[in-house]
């Protein structure tokens, strides 16, 4: 053995054998023994019953479980040591205890929470760039959606989620509204959807593909993130900033950020099958003028399940598939009306046109969540999605007498017929003339031409006219991998990117190309828009002393729009053209070759963010600032200042004020548009087309290239706490100046027609009136977020939402914003919503009621402009107990009451009994059933 020692007493060699264990258990690699496993139970003080969905914590690791249904969870791969656990539930005081781990064993918890104030006490990363803080000691307004909270809604898009649960969040729902029907357009604080970011586990998500052509005012001409791939099950919590933070995340953070936290749980899990409709369908109302055929059945079936990966590491998975079936809350038009009175039998009755929310099919989304620890310092993740769907909608009805370019010429006085041999070349048909009398075409002209193979009409292909239906095939994936750490020096580091990619690939059929005559198609394939985004990411963090946390960081991004070339049917101009007829498909028109093509942008920013303050101090102070270069325009710098105060021991005052932008994409650059619109004053239909704003064409009216818009923005606000009961009131003020949004219409002169068909826009023959984007306005909004909740026993939670939201136009070009532009920017959002919940634990039954009102809007596409529709209250309702071990039946209503929208004065003229556009819809109450089974799960 060793030189000099030669053991001989039992002793001795007992030493030995124990040193020499002792010395190859060194010789190991140290995280074989250096981590243990926490299992526990969590249960209420009260009752003593297992709570489900607490957050159980350890800060310091950045480890983290959510308890299972029965209160249960489990921590694998702790490292040995003592360490502060923390377990935080909404309507619970949070708990925070310290804990042993021993190498190589299992400590067993049993954890009990008393019921508090602190309702919303929960971890968020927005809102600092340095450690994450709770609601309670944040210095901006951020609302925090709970894992529970988001389970027992009744709705599978998260949008309508938010908006149940967030004061200041709208969604309008809008039929025949172009790519606004495959993704609506929200609205976060009164603004545009895209003056909000969208992050995923604190990382940038990519925008959506599709324009927001028809975004009922508010919204035109937006392209915001398409937060529909994203489902519920998938999400652990929901963090929304209600606060400009342009200085911290870069262009778009105007209104606020959503962030979407992913669920990182290692093992169990849940599924759920939701299944409802609207209480309105199938049978005809008021005889056969009304049609409300379609109750828009919902199925959708979710799974959402946590895999080990080794020892230390994590897989989560979700799944969700579902369909949902096309509503009808139209009315007979009147001019269909006519011609069915006058003896025209090929009219769809009950209704030409079909008015309501889309046919949703093949709804398929998976996310995958990763982690893996190599040791108690760094991490490397990564996480991504593949979502697609088909939308199916409709547009406006095709007057068999009078829609221009198909069916007549002249304002429905004749039809427009077709002459073979001119379209060849080879002289005239002399087709005959016919005329049109009291809805009635003359039957021997018409029959001359149906007779004679060198003459036609449309009415021979569509005697009733035609609807044409619209839609596309949405797909969305992304991609987002990095290493986290942290130095012995104590700087945290976070390195990472991200791929993004969203699609809309458009169809159309039900409607013809005019210009191609008798051999036009009536289906087509007008092309796609894509959208791909690449981000490079370091983000660096370091506690400089006890009181002050540094960050800073650099973004490196390109991005990349596309519009996809569609079939040359699609877009071409056929050789009737020159005889009257329209060119393009009806209704969307293809991109031709010229308007195709793919446009490119990067920028790289730096960004620094100093917060000071300890959390048990009085008072905190941040301070950031961001620096951003884009390769269109150039630079453009932000700040941002936030200070919070504790006065008393229940009452804080925070405040900040922050300057913003948001940069013009190069899909609003560059893309153009063509919408067949109701026309008031005309009472007729007519095409509008949205051009670049570097055409020539409109350069004539003001146009040129598209600038940032900047943004200041300030905020105040008070947080009060008392018991069980606990307030949150912010005030809010946005300006925004050389704000870009879609100009009033034009009305197109033929020379302008020649010039956009020379820019490849090949339908432009058959536009009345143009726009185009442009920065020559400014508005400022103002508004007061109001957040309630009490909690006056364990089975008992109220709470008051309230949201005050007004935009004045305080600046701009009637030339080019006119009167009724400024209406749509400061009316179309009820300016006054209030949300009143009341949770309820009945023995084994869990009930839960919600009042919201809605004041009236204005809506600006189908009504007159000094119409306003009245205010709302619509009341949902839902009962949930359990069938067995882990297993939950609910049963609930959306507007119990089958509340209605006021009816649209003009819904003869269009064939819509409700306004185009609500923050609540038009298709009344809707009552679903939810089956859910969960199994144990827990995280690291």
């Amino acid at each position: 053995m060793w030189a000099g020692f030669t053991p001989k007493s039992p002793t001795e060699q007992q030493m030995l054998r124990r040193g020499l264990l002792i010395l190859a258990l060194a010789a190991m690699p140290t995280t074989a023994f250096a981590q243990g496993t926490i299992d526990g139970v969590v249960r209420s003080t009260d009752s003593g019953l297992g709570l489900g969905t607490a957050r159980v914590a350890i800060p310091a690791l950045d480890i983290v479980s959510f308890t299972n249904p029965a209160g249960a969870f489990s921590m694998s791969g702790v490292a040995a040591g003592t360490h502060t656990l923390e377990v935080r539930l909404i309507g619970y005081a949070v708990l925070t205890q310290e804990v042993t781990v021993t190498s190589g064993r299992t400590t067993n918890l049993e954890l009990s929470l008393d019921v508090a104030a602190f309702a919303l006490d929960e971890l968020v990363v927005v809102g600092s760039r340095t450690r994450p803080r709770t609601v309670t000691e944040s210095m901006v307004p951020v609302d925090v959606i709970p894992v529970g909270e988001i389970a027992r809604q009744a709705e599978t898009n998260i949008d309508f989620l938010l908006r149940n649960v967030v004061p200041s969040y709208n969604v309008n729902i809008q039929p025949i509204s172009d790519a606004a029907t495959i993704t609506r357009p929200a609205n976060l604080r009164g603004l545009a959807s895209d003056h909000t970011l969208v992050l995923i586990n604190g990382k940038r998500r990519h925008r959506g593909a599709v324009i927001t052509w028809l975004g009922a005012g508010l919204s035109d001409g937006a392209q915001g993130p398409d937060i529909g791939s994203i489902p519920g099950i998938a999400l652990r919590q929901v963090e929304v900033l209600r606060d400009g933070a342009s200085a911290q995340y870069g262009s778009d953070a105007i209104a606020g950020v959503l962030n979407f936290q992913l669920k990182n749980d290692r093992s169990g899990g849940s599924v759920q099958v939701k299944q409802g409709q609207h209480f309105d369908g199938d049978d005809f109302v008021d005889g056969a003028e009304r049609s409300w055929a379609g109750h828009g059945k919902s199925v959708s079936v979710a799974s959402n399940f946590g895999i080990p990966l080794g020892e230390f590491g994590f897989a989560n998975v979700s799944v969700e598939y579902g369909n949902q079936e096309p509503t009808d809350r139209a009315i007979q038009r009147n001019d269909a009306r006519a011609l069915v009175n006058a003896g025209n039998t090929a009219v769809r009755t009950p209704t030409a046109q079909v008015w309501g929310s889309p046919r949703v099919t093949d709804d398929l989304k998976v996310w995958l969540n990763t982690g893996y620890n190599f040791d108690d310092n760094e991490q490397v993740y990564a996480f991504g999605n593949v979502a697609t769907k088909r939308v199916d909608g409709g547009f406006f009805f095709r007057n068999p007498n009078t829609r221009g370019g198909v069916f007549s010429g002249d304002g429905g006085e004749s039809l427009l017929i077709g002459d073979v041999l001119q379209a060849k070349g080879l002289g005239s048909a002399d087709c005959p003339v016919v005329t049109i009398t009291n809805n009635v075409p003359d039957p021997v002209a018409l029959q001359q031409v149906f007779d004679d193979p060198n003459c036609f009409s449309y009415q021979e292909m569509f005697p009733g006219g035609f609807t044409p239906q619209f839609g596309g095939e949405v797909f969305d994936a992304s991609i987002v991998g990095g290493v986290k750490g942290r130095t012995d020096r104590g700087i945290n580091w976070d390195a990472s990117t991200s791929w993004g990619r969203n699609q809309a690939d458009f169809f159309i059929y039900n409607t013809v190309n005019a210009a191609l005559g008798p051999d036009t198609p009536t289906d087509f394939d007008p092309g796609l828009y894509n959208q791909e985004e690449i981000n490079l990411n370091l983000d660096l963090s370091y506690q400089v002393s006890e009181i002050a946390n540094v960050a800073a960081g650099f973004e490196q991004r390109e991005e990349r729009f596309e519009i996809g070339q569609g079939q040359d049917e699609s877009w071409k101009i056929g050789p009737y053209a020159a005889q009257g007829f329209s060119s393009s498909s009806n209704g969307f028109p293809g991109f031709s070759p010229l308007a195709a093509g793919d446009w490119t942008r990067s920028n790289t920013a730096l960004y620094a963010d100093l917060n000071l303050g300890r959390p048990d101090d009085a008072w905190a102070l941040g301070i950031a600032g961001r620096y951003e270069n884009f390769s269109d325009f150039g630079g453009k710098a932000t700040g941002k200042v936030s200070f919070r105060f504790q006065a008393t021991d229940q009452i804080a005052l925070r405040a900040n004020a922050n300057t913003g932008f948001r940069a013009p994409t190069p899909g609003q650059q560059n893309a153009f548009n063509v919408s067949t619109v109701f026309d008031i004053d005309l009472g007729d239909l007519v095409n509008r087309g949205t051009i670049p704003s570097t055409s020539a064409v409109a350069a004539t009216k003001g146009g040129k290239q598209l600038e940032p818009e900047s943004s200041v923005s300030l905020t105040a606000g008070v947080m009060y706490e008392a018991g069980a009961f606990r307030l949150t009131a912010d005030y809010f003020r946005i300006s925004i100046s050389d704000r870009f949004a879609q100009t009033r219409t034009f009305k197109l002169e033929p020379h302008e027609v020649t010039q956009l068909v020379s820019e490849g826009v090949t339908s432009a023959a058959n536009l009345a009136e143009f726009r185009f984007f442009t920065n020559d306005f400014a508005t400022l909004t103002q508004g007061i977020d109001l957040v309630a909740n009490y909690t006056p026993a364990e089975a008992t939670t109220v709470s008051l939402l309230f949201n005050y939201t007004g935009t004045e136009v305080t600046e701009r070009n009637p030339e080019v914003v006119n009167d009724a532009r400024v209406d749509q920017l400061e009316r179309a959002l009820p300016r006054y919503r209030g949300v009143l919940s009341l949770s309820q634990q009945l023995g084994r039954l869990d009930a839960l009621v919600r009042g919201t009102y809605y004041d009236g809007f204005y809506d600006s596409e189908l009504s007159d402009p000094e119409l306003r529709y009245g205010a709302r209250v619509l009341v949902d309702a839902e009962v949930s107990m359990p069938l067995a071990d882990n297993a939950t039946i609910a049963l609930g209503a959306n507007n119990l009451f089958n509340t209605y929208p006021d009816e649209n004065p003009n819904s003869g003229g269009v064939g819509a009994l409700y306004p185009e556009s609500t923050p609540y819809g038009f298709n009344g109450g809707y009552y679903y059933l939810r089956l859910s089974y969960d199994w144990l799960w827990a995280t690291r």
